[in-house]
Parts: structure tokens; C-alpha cells; sequence
């Protein structure tokens, strides 16, 4: 059963008071939730980086393939790399929109919920995968369904 999160107050404000928002102390010290927090700034702020250079070094391949005539195997070549660029541009930003999501439940006050049945997700799962979505029960039956 879903946990109603519209009278939760949001992360930042109960942080500034020194204390957790409802939903994310299951388990968690204040520490620790904070530390969480910076551990998903960081990777926000390294994946957005990467993005960025993925994309200039993208721009910079383009224009040198334009500058050299190539051989139909070095442009085989070529569209294979420009493949695989872009196959973990595409992972890059995946992980980007999974960090935020987790972000804005800091902001929601729902951090540490699982998005699927509302219970509490284990501290020792947050610690290992602070972006985790759903608690170790959800994630096994998820998983399962997929085989």
C-alpha cells in the first residue's frame, strides 16, 4: 500500500532544522542522509561532465571524418565506434534521470520510500545503491518477471 506523501514536508527545509523528513529515517541517521545526498550530487554533477565532453568529442569526430576520405572498412569502423559512443551516451543519460529522480525525493521528503509499494528501503540498499527506486522485495520480484 502507497504511503500518502502530500503533507510531507520537503528535504531541505527539515534538513535546515537538523532533522529527517518523513519517509527517509527508516533506518537512517541524519548523517548518513546527507551523505546520500552529496553521493547523488556528485554523480549528477560527474555524469553531467561526461555528457558534455561526450557530446564536444562527438562534434570533433564529425568533423574530422569530413576532413579525411576514408575507405569503406575505416568507415565501417567508424559507424561501429559512433555506435558504441552513443550506446553509452544513451546509458549516461539514464543514469542521469535515475540520479534526479532520487534527488527530488530528497526534495519530497520521500527519500528512502520505495516507489512501488511505499515501504522503507533497506539502509544497507541505500548505502550500497543510493538511487535505488524500489525495496530489495520489489527489485527481486521486478527482476523475476523480467527472466
Amino acid at each position: 500500500m502507497k504511503k500518502d506523501t502530500s503533507t510531507r514536508e520537503p528535504a531541505m527545509d527539515a534538513l535546515q532544522r537538523g532533522k529527517l523528513p518523513q519517509g527517509s529515517g527508516q533506518g537512517l541517521s541524519q548523517a548518513q542522509f546527507e551523505r546520500l545526498r552529496g553521493v547523488l550530487e556528485q554523480r549528477k554533477h560527474a555524469l553531467l561532465a561526461q555528457i558534455d565532453n561526450e557530446a564536444a568529442e562527438a562534434g570533433d569526430r564529425g568533423a574530422l571524418l569530413n576532413e579525411v576520405e576514408a575507405s569503406p572498412a575505416d568507415n565501417a569502423s567508424v559507424r561501429t565506434l559512433n555506435a558504441l559512443v552513443s550506446e553509452a551516451a544513451e546509458h549516461n543519460v539514464a543514469q542521469l534521470a535515475i540520479i534526479k529522480h532520487a534527488l527530488a525525493k530528497f526534495a519530497d521528503g520521500s527519500y528512502g520510500l520505495c516507489d512501488n509499494c511505499g515501504e522503507a528501503i533497506g539502509p544497507s540498499r541505500l548505502e550500497a545503491r543510493p538511487e535505488a527506486r524500489l525495496c530489495i522485495d520489489c527489485q527481486t520480484r521486478l527482476e523475476k518477471l523480467r527472466r
